[in-house]
């Protein structure tokens, strides 16, 4: 049994029954064999028809035109000349919206002007062009001359726009391409449409190749060169005959596990209080005991020194006020040499690849909990000054004589008569110091502070921003010392083995300071030199550099960069994008905040680069001959651990990338390609003297990468162009599945992108090249489906564990995570989510 798809929306599918079957669509010497075709939904199967036909009609079909046609088919099928989000556009129910809008939009004439006539129906911002030439095809053949059309006009008009018959969609598309409507559509019409689809999607290299792509539909539809094109020739390419087999994408057995896991995945959970407490514990259990632990930790000490206290003679006269501020103090010193410890990159990134702790220690997590001991801080000071602020010291002023004798040896033979007496000693100021200075960089750590995103007057702006809030950190260093200062000397504790501060802060404090010199030694020794530098569009800065000798790393770490010439103290992260088999380390950045853009200023300015003018976009490439030695001098830090380094932990990886986030993906696409060359290296290396030489590179265990990449701009692709190209061509076994999307076109279906669609299709059957990326990959229009891609992974990988790994915009985060832990709960097969934190 075969079956073959047409993923249509309405679920179009065609199965082929025959005695036996060799490889995917072959059918062998049977005389005749039955086509079936059925209407398939969510959970029914319709037979529609029956038809026999003989095996010899099979064997005669152009399968890259008929798969091409297939496409393409399946686009006009469900063509909208609307948008798909509203509701209202494939429906009766509709007209009363749009007549509504009529009604808002017209003049008082009640007539609707044609400038106006795409917002009305709908059609979106953006689509003033193309909504022009659909009113244009609605009128001519009405006879309307007129720039505008009144309310049964444009009630005609939705009647077309609507239809579901695919021969009304295709004439009213065929009318569009037809300008003067004399029924053929010429080269020029056929340039012009295809301007007009490029400029909707913003595909600027289409346009400028618009003489090319036009040549290549007329070649395809104009076969007898009469210099046209007619309705019947654009019907025969976008409809595909019936007689003909679809291109077969998955058997029966496939079918009836999809619907079981569409089953299973809309399946309610009972109890679902319960179920989601059972839910979030099995997901978060390596954050809960870390985070549990720390709490415990802390509570034991502040119950420790609140009691301890609690015996002492001061507590007759500040009662629970000194309890709990010595508690609490307690809590602080544990906090204050804490936090240090999730920033000691090196420590962490060697505990992650030497040791087996990840698998109970969310070493991911590091910044969150770096956050959250912060946060424990912050609640420590603010307990910690309160209680003295407007409890102890207050008490300590108004106490008797008789109340104030044991207080004597502390506080001296005089009661303190003000606040002032406090503030003005070694204790007071230290800590209100300390106070001001952590109260600095807490509030510029805030979102909104960090990433610029308040509205603030133009002389506070220069405190916000990445630079304000790495800068203040450093403040740390200050109340660091003033904190040791500050344990030295406390009113309630002389003997020193009671002034427990500093012994909390050694050990991570030396830690910490041997961190920051292994760092700056690291950058000193290990120099570099820029071998290539280039920016390509979207204003992505593409560096080389020399590997220093000895500096290994793992596919999916970063390094961190300085360019003293920018800034003496900055460092920012970036993901490695080459492998560990190259010779050179590179990093793709986009330039987008101060630093960023001054590196990319002094890159071009540094140096006399070859310009290449392509789409519209002017692009530098320099290399080493080219006066490459007045480059600024850069220093690199690292290797550092990152979440995608883990991805040789499984056999199944789903690899996403959102725009400049498929950075760390890159490197990992890399060594999978370069493991899947060697792999035939040795399978095809003959015996040397009786000894086979094996490669000495350690083989991985992945089995497939999935690889997804969403990104904006059509320009983007050039990125990594020849990467997709080199895995398109070699990896003949499969090992990588790549799609690439472009959110700027229009989804599949929507008129706006369904020439593109076919030219897409026809241009990739003919030539083997896809014209949106410039690359052997196809790419996909809009964006992925994520729960489809998930279920997709579930359906070939039962009883599986899959490691998805997320780089990109925080929106689509909570999406990816809550379908590999729904998927994960719900099915056989996992998905493990591991997202970028750096």
């Amino acid at each position: 049994m075969e079956i073959q798809e047409d993923q249509s929306n309405n679920n179009y599918k065609s199965w082929s029954e025959t005695g036996s079957t060799s490889g995917a669509g072959s059918i062998k010497d049977e005389d005749k064999c039955v086509e079936i075709t059925l209407d398939v939904g969510d959970d029914s199967a319709v037979v529609q028809n029956r038809r026999k036909r003989d095996s010899a009609e099979s064997t005669q079909i152009d399968h890259q035109i008929q798969n091409m046609s297939t496409d393409t088919a399946r686009v006009f099928k469900g063509l909208k000349f609307v948008n798909e989000r509203k509701t209202f556009s494939e429906s009766e129910e509709g007209w009363p919206e749009i007549e509504r809008r009529f009604n808002l939009l017209a003049n008082n004439f009640g007539i609707l002007p044609k400038s106006k006539f795409g917002h009305c129906i709908g059609m979106g911002v953006g689509s003033s062009d193309f909504a022009d030439e659909l009113f244009d095809a609605l009128a001519r053949p009405r006879g309307i001359t007129s720039a505008s059309v009144l309310k049964d006009e444009l009630h005609e008009f939705w009647e077309q726009i609507t239809n579901q018959s695919f021969d009304v969609r295709l004439e009213t598309f065929f009318d569009m391409v037809d300008k003067d409507g004399d029924g053929r559509i010429t080269n020029e019409e056929v340039m012009e449409i295809t301007i007009l689809s490029a400029g909707e999607n913003r595909l600027a290299r289409i346009r400028d190749r618009v003489e090319e792509y036009a040549a290549l539909i007329m070649e395809e539809l104009d076969t007898d060169n009469l210099g046209y094109i007619q309705i019947n020739d654009l019907e025969r390419l976008l409809l595909p005959d019936p007689a003909k087999p679809s291109n077969i994408k998955m058997g029966l057995n496939n079918f009836v596990l999809r619907k079981s896991i569409s089953t299973k995945v809309g399946k309610i959970d009972y109890n679902p209080i319960y179920r989601r407490l059972e839910y979030f514990v099995e997901e978060n259990w390596r954050r809960i005991w870390v985070v549990g632990l720390w709490v415990a930790i802390c509570t034991c000490l502040f119950t420790w020194k609140f009691f301890q206290y609690k015996n002492r003679a001061i507590f007759k006269v500040m009662g629970n006020c000194v309890t709990t501020a010595m508690g609490a103090a307690e809590t602080l010193k544990f906090n204050m040499a804490l936090i240090l410890l999730p920033v000691c990159r090196n420590t962490l990134t060697w505990l992650r690849s030497n040791t087996k702790l990840g698998v109970v220690v969310p070493f991911d997590d590091n910044i969150n909990f770096h956050k959250v001991i912060a946060t424990g801080i912050a609640i420590g000071v603010g307990i910690h000054v309160g209680a003295h602020l407007t409890c102890d010291f207050p008490r300590l002023l108004h106490a008797t004589a008789e109340e104030y004798k044991p207080m004597k040896p502390i506080f001296g033979e005089e009661r303190p008569n003000n606040y002032w007496w406090f503030l003005k000693g070694i204790k007071g100021w230290t800590g209100l110091v300390m106070l001001v200075l952590m109260a600095i960089p807490f509030t510029l750590a805030h979102r909104g502070f960090r990433r610029n995103m308040l509205n603030l007057p133009r002389t506070l702006r220069r405190f916000s921003g990445f630079n304000a809030f790495w800068y203040s950190h450093h403040l740390f260093v200050i109340v660091y010392v003033l904190l040791i200062v500050h344990g030295s000397h406390l009113y309630l504790s002389n003997k020193w083995y009671n002034k427990t501060t500093w012994m909390y802060l050694a050990v991570p404090i030396l830690l910490y300071v041997c961190e920051r010199m292994i760092r700056a030694f690291r950058s000193s020794y290990k120099t570099v030199k820029t071998l290539k530098v280039g920016l390509h569009p979207g204003n992505v800065l593409v560096i080389h550099i020399s590997k220093p000798p000895g500096f290994k790393y793992i596919s999916g770490q970063y390094i961190y960069i300085k360019c003293p010439a920018i800034s003496r103290f900055e460092w920012h992260p970036f993901s490695l994008t080459s492998t560990p088999d190259d010779k050179y380390l590179s990093v793709h950045i986009r330039t987008l905040g101060d630093w960023t853009r001054q590196l990319k200023y002094i890159c071009s300015e540094a140096c006399e680069p070859t310009y290449i003018d392509e789409g519209g976009i002017r692009r530098f490439v320099v290399e080493q001959a080219n006066h490459m030695h007045r480059m600024p001098r850069l220093l690199i830090d690292g290797p550092y651990g990152a979440a995608s380094q883990e991805y040789k932990d499984y056999e199944v990886v789903l690899l996403i990338g959102l725009g400049i986030g498929v950075s760390p993906m890159i490197s990992i696409l890399k060594d999978v390609l370069n493991g899947v060359k060697q792999h035939k290296e040795t399978e095809d290396r003959t015996v040397e003297n009786g000894v086979n030489k094996r490669n000495k590179r350690k083989a991985i265990t992945l089995k497939k990468a999935y690889f997804y990449w969403v990104t904006r701009e059509q320009a983007s692709f050039e990125w990594f162009l020849g990467l997709l190209n080199e895995v398109a061509e070699n990896d003949s076994d499969g090992v990588i599945e790549i799609h690439s999307y472009c959110t700027s076109i229009y989804e599949e279906g929507d008129a706006r992108s369904a020439w593109i669609t076919m030219l897409q299709s026809l241009n990739y059957a003919k030539r083997g090249f896809d014209i949106v990326s410039g690359t052997k990959v196809k790419t996909h229009f809009f964006r992925p489906i994520w729960r489809d891609v998930f279920k997709g992974l579930a359906m070939n990988h039962v009883d599986q564990r899959i490691g998805v790994f997320y780089c990109g915009a925080p929106a689509l985060t909570h999406e990816i995570k809550r379908l590999s832990q729904e998927l994960s709960r719900k099915l056989t097969t996992k998905f493990d989510f591991h997202k970028e934190s750096f």
